[in-house]
This record gives C-alpha cells, structure tokens and sequence, in this order.
C-alpha cells in the first residue's frame, strides 16, 4: 500500500493549512464566544475554491478527490471547527448529493452557486422527534399536482440562517413509512418558510444551528430530488459520505489540541524540568498520538474506497465512530496537561474540548454508528 500523499493533496493540505492561521485563528476565540458567523472567511475560502472541493468543474467545482478533503478540513478543524462544518455540510451533504441523485436542470440551477461559495446550503433531516429515528419524520410534503405543500419543523440545522439552498426531508405518503419520504430542494424567502432563533449550543458556536418552520410552502414538483419516495434513500446514502466529513473535522479537533499540548508541554516547567520531561505527560502524549494516527488513517481508508467506487458505509461508519471518540478523549487530556490554563478561553483547548462533543452526536450519533457497523459486518 502506498501512503504516499501525491503532490497536489499536499499542496491542499498546506493552502488550508496557511488559511487556518493566517485567517482563521485570530478572532476564532472571539466568535466563538460571541457565537458569529464567520462571513468574511467563508467567503475567503469559496473564492479559494473550498466549498465545493468535490464538485465536478463542470458545475463550478475544484474536482478534487476525496482525500484532499479530508486533509482540508482536518487543517481548518485544527484551528476552527466551527468553519469545518460549514464546509463539510456544504461540501458533503448539500453539494454531494445534488451531483450525485439531481437532474441537470438542477445541478444547473442550485449546484453551480452552492460549489462556487456564491450560496450556502442546509441539509435538513432531523426534526424535533425524529432525530436518530429518521424514519419517523412528521414534515410532510403532500402532494398537489404541480407542486408539493410543504408543512413541518426541522431543528439543529446547521447553516440554518445562512443558507440560501435547503435539502428537506418529508413525508409524502406516511403508510409506507422510509419509502414514502421525498428530498425537496427549498429556496430561501419562499412563502411560508421562516427560519427559528439560532441556537446557544455549548461548541461550534460559531457555526449557526437552527430551527426551520414550513407552513404552506409551495415547493414546485421539479424540485425534487429523484423518484418519489426516494427521500430516505436519498439522505442515508448522502451521509454515508457526510460521516467522512465528520471524521475528518473530529480528526482536526483531536490534532490541534495534540499540537497544542506537545508545546504547551515543552515550555511549561514544573519540579525543575518541562512537563514533557515527565513520564506522565509522555505516556498522554504517546496515547494521543497513536490514537490519532489511528484515526487518521481510518478517515483516509474511508475516503479512498468512496473515490474508488467500493463500498464505504462500513469505513466511514468505523472513522467516525473512532475518530469522534479520539477527539472527545484526546481534547479531555489536552486540557488536563495545560492544568489551569487549559480551563481558560486564551489556550483554545477548553473550547475545542466543547467542540468535540457534538462530533460524536450529530451525522449519526455513536450509537447510531454501531449499529450501521454492526450491520455491515454481520451480513
């Protein structure tokens, strides 16, 4: 096996890299704290060709791989998870699934200004009793002929207020359950449509969470995405891809804080050395270390079998189970090797260990990953 990374995916990680310093780091604690969006460098990384990384050029893309991704959001998650999942929502949900299941028409429409940053999407599946039971989704979609009557509520919708494009999930025809749900694309400012108060979330803050009401609003019939019925399909196979997203944010996080704390470690002194001359904080910094390379390179297995056409529901099941929990774990020790400064907003590891728990709930919680793992290998 080759390891190797070519040279355009290390140029990509380096230009993400460079960004995430030079343009996201100052001010992140700010945002944060402040919960504000981060316009001005969204903006700077659509230009710079991030938003739709995947996305062929024929619709405005950078036609990049997988992987090169995966190294993308690892860098800006290093430094900003917020703007990570800006991306990665955008990137993976929004923009993947109108390539791969819309008509051209709509690519035409929505997918060349969501891949040039000129828009924002939303994907929009979980609902107030309908979190990891996607199944049971009371937004429906009644069908009127031309066009659908869109009534329900979506909640924790990342790029909730911001987004221009939303891909909601809603039942059509509730006595056949998953195959009766339908993927509608809704524009923002259609009638009816009104966006709830953003959310005051304990991570990501910076990224807006929201919930969504529908009541009434008429969404044209070729909005929709695929064959009726398809909606349920549709959001399981788009998440499949999401979760890789995912991984690699919880992998940014999970090495950012790593980083963090191998130099906190070698200026701190403490009994007459640096802490890193003490077998304690060695023997974290070695667990962390190998935990995150684990990750690592479950987040690029799984990225490599989705740009090479295999199938990858099992590996981006196990990256994001895995590398959300080395994130979880590895932000907690980040924290306890600063001591006192590590409780502190100025050393940026108490933030990034709030930032690390939603990696293992939203996309599929840890439980959810379980089971879709469970399920691949008992088959």
């Amino acid at each position: 096996m080759n390891f190797e990374l070519s040279e355009e995916q290390k140029m990509i990680r380096q230009a993400a890299r460079d960004f995430a310093q030079t343009e996201l780091k100052p001010g992140v604690i700010e945002r944060d704290e402040h919960q504000k969006f981060p316009t001005e460098q969204i903006k700077m990384l659509a230009e710079l060709g991030f938003l739709g990384m995947m996305v062929s050029t024929e619709y405005g893309g950078s036609g990049l791989d997988t992987i090169s991704y995966v190294l993308a959001i690892e860098e800006i998650a290093k430094v900003d998870a917020s703007a990570a999942v800006i991306l990665s929502v955008n990137n993976s949900l929004v923009c993947y699934g109108i390539e791969k299941y819309g008509n051209e028409e709509q690519k035409q429409k929505y997918l060349v200004p969501l891949a040039t940053g000129e828009k924002l999407g939303a994907f929009c599946l979980s609902e107030p009793e309908a979190g990891s039971d996607a199944t049971s989704q009371h937004t429906t979609a009644v069908d009127m002929g031309d066009y659908y009557l869109l009534n329900g509520v979506k909640n924790w919708i990342t790029n909730g207020n911001s987004a221009s494009t939303y891909l909601v999930m809603a039942q059509t025809d509730a006595s056949k359950r998953h195959h009766g749900i339908n993927v509608l694309i809704v524009e923002k400012g259609m009638e009816g449509f009104t966006v709830g108060p953003k959310e005051n979330k304990m991570g990501i803050r910076s990224s807006d969470t929201h919930s969504l009401m529908f009541n009434d609003v008429k969404v044209p019939k070729q909005n929709r995405i695929g064959d009726d019925g398809f909606g349920f399909k549709f959001a399981m196979n788009t998440l499949d891809g999401g979760r890789i997203g995912i991984a690699a944010q919880a992998l940014g996080i999970a090495s950012g804080a790593f980083e963090l704390s191998t130099q906190y470690a070698k200026t701190r002194k403490a009994f007459g050395k640096t802490i890193a001359d003490l077998q304690a904080t060695q023997f974290k910094l070695a667990d962390m270390a190998t935990q995150i390379e684990a990750a690592r390179l479950l987040c690029y297995k799984a990225a490599w079998l989705k740009d090479n056409h295999q199938p990858y529901v099992e590996a981006s099941a196990m990256a994001k189970l895995f590398a959300s929990e080395v994130a979880m774990q590895t932000t907690i020790e980040a924290v306890q090797i600063h001591g006192g400064y590590g409780y502190v907003k100025e050393y940026h590891v108490e933030r990034m260990m709030r930032d690390a728990k939603i990696t293992q709930i939203y996309e599929g919680t840890s439980e959810i990953q379980r089971i879709v793992i469970s399920r691949e290998v008992l088959k």
